[in-house]
């Protein structure tokens, strides 16, 4: 699957003359799925920081889609590929969940699969 690191970066907002002053560069893109990914990592204060320029990415961008893996996902992708072997994540901190609608993501299963969630 071909993916780009960090190949645009949004503007979130502007001084009072019009110029950008911050940014948000999401960690990955998936051209094949027109998909930006950001990964975050455990440190709550990341976490939240995160979440809240996503949240500001889809008000000011909404045709750009942009999806946030936590560290709890990150680490099942890695047992589910045999990169990393099973842990007990009960001390990961729980993932926050940004307001709005649900967006659905394609991993590749079928619809069988999906279904059986």
């Amino acid at each position: 699957m071909p993916w780009e690191y960090e190949p645009r970066e949004f503007a979130v907002d502007w001084d009072e003359d019009g110029q950008p002053v911050k940014f948000f560069r999401p960690d990955f893109y998936l051209p094949d799925e027109d998909q930006f990914i950001e990964i975050t990592t455990m440190n709550q204060k990341l976490v939240t920081k995160k979440n809240r320029k996503v949240r500001r990415l889809r008000e000011l961008y909404p045709d750009i889609s942009c999806k946030i893996f936590y560290q709890r996902d990150y680490m099942s992708l890695l047992v589910k590929y045999g990169l990393e072997e099973a842990i007990d994540d009960s001390d990961l901190a729980a993932p926050i969940r940004i307001p709005g609608p649900p967006q659905l993501v394609d991993l590749g299963l079928d619809d069988d699969q999906q279904a059986a969630g």
